[in-house]
């Protein structure tokens, strides 16, 4: 039976004075089965965490999700895992072993969602395949992720997330014109894992409608190919290859970084309202709103150079702070080229009180609350579990319910 979640180990479900009932948050009563590792399939989960599911995370007994061991850099802890691991339960279970099986079917039919993202084939190998679990509970939603999708030359291949940045064509236009590279964060993997997000949350709804569970696959080579939308339909409608611009923009003109009397400054003109705004009421040379070399994106676009070289000698006369300030007060796209200190200590986040303690087994970190934010619910930030912190108390949850059911009972 799905829909029956309670709170999790340790968790009454009643708000303390000043909090956020659980009951108030989205996804309240939910609850996530995760089978994943690194990244694609802890992004999803997390999120769905955030939301107010309940997400149980089975993990490899003694080493958990490599993901664990990356590096040690949060209090001797893995930043992906402190990013990615917060608000789930983890419950150690050997999947091959018949014992661990049994454990996770119990689960799986005790819960909503089933997600997944393990090398292609291992959930049908261990008998956790969705034809299996929804046989059992056709009211499931089933989501797992791949790297290729199921069929196809590529299906059986791993993938990683430069893998399937070089294999979509994003390495090709990533970068500068003397090389390729991938992106700085995981893109194919945020991308699959947002997909992933989307897609339980439409199941769920679809279900509340209809009754209906689903079976979900999302593929991380797809999901990128849909974030490589316009360099795609450039390619087949102009048979021209998107060149690597760097911090340029292959449509757009002027998009760049142009340089001042003490630091670059970035530039976005969008349209040709824009290009008047910076030509006229920045940088003081109206005649150039009208010039028919420049007045319009696509001739602006043909003569790149030119106009990149024009405005750089231009904002040359000018300070970043004074550039920023007036980029700003005419309404000229700008922003500083921060680094990831920049990030941190970013005045925005700091006045829209975005950041948080998280709890961890090395004690409190900080953390950005998530980027949906809902005007009447604050989204939870729950711990990082360690591993296999919950197993004991999810066994014992399972053991009491388990002369409730039809299912196996639970050995010890």
């Amino acid at each position: 039976m799905t829909g029956t979640a309670q709170p999790g180990p340790g968790e009454s479900g009643a708000a303390e004075p000043g909090t956020t009932a659980e009951s108030d948050l989205p996804l309240a009563g939910i609850t996530v089965v995760a089978i994943e590792q690194a990244v694609a399939g802890p992004l999803a989960t997390r999120h769905l965490a955030d939301l107010g599911a309940r997400v149980i995370k089975i993990e490899r007994p003694g080493e958990g999700d490599f993901a664990r061991s990356y590096d040690d850099t949060v209090h001797g802890l893995a930043s992906h895992f402190v990013w990615l691991g917060r608000g789930k339960e983890s419950i150690e279970l050997d999947l091959a072993s018949e014992h661990g099986r049994r454990i996770a079917l119990d689960l799986a039919d005790r819960a909503d969602v089933v997600l997944s993202n393990l090398a292609p084939g291992a959930m049908e190998r261990l008998g956790l395949g969705a034809a299996a679990l929804r046989e059992r509970n056709d009211d499931l939603v089933v989501v797992t992720i791949s790297g290729y999708g199921d069929g196809g030359p590529y299906s059986d291949r791993k993938a990683y997330d430069m893998l399937v940045q070089a294999e979509s064509g994003l390495c090709s236009i990533t970068g500068t014109p003397a090389a390729a590279t991938k992106t700085g964060v995981p893109v194919s993997d945020i991308a699959t894992g947002m997909y992933a997000l989307s897609a339980v949350q439409g199941a769920l709804f679809r279900r509340e409608r209809t009754g209906r569970g689903a079976t979900v696959e999302v593929s991380m080579l797809e999901a990128t190919a849909e974030w490589m939308g316009h360099p795609m339909y450039i390619r087949m409608y102009s048979g021209r290859q998107v060149g690597r611009m760097g911090l340029s923009h292959a449509s757009i003109c002027p998009y760049d970084a142009f340089p001042t009397r003490d630091a670059s400054v970035l530039i976005g003109v969008q349209n040709d309202r824009g290009w008047a705004a910076l030509v006229r009421d920045v940088l003081g040379r109206p005649e150039l709103v009208d010039d028919e070399r420049y007045a319009t994106n696509i001739a602006r676009v043909a003569r790149r150079a030119e106009v990149d070289a024009m405005i750089g000698a231009l904002t040359r006369g000018f300070g970043a702070d004074e550039l920023a300030e007036r980029l700003d007060r005419f309404g000229v796209p700008a922003a500083r080229l921060n680094d990831v200190a920049g990030l941190v200590d970013h005045p925005q986040l700091e006045a829209r009180d975005r950041w948080r303690d998280v709890d961890t087994p090395a004690g409190p970190v900080r953390g950005l609350l998530p980027p949906m934010t809902f005007t009447d619910v604050e989204l939870p930030m729950r711990p990082v579990p360690a591993l296999g912190q919950h197993t004991e108390a999810i066994l014992a949850e399972l053991r009491q319910d388990a002369p409730h059911r039809n299912t196996t009972t639970i050995d010890s």
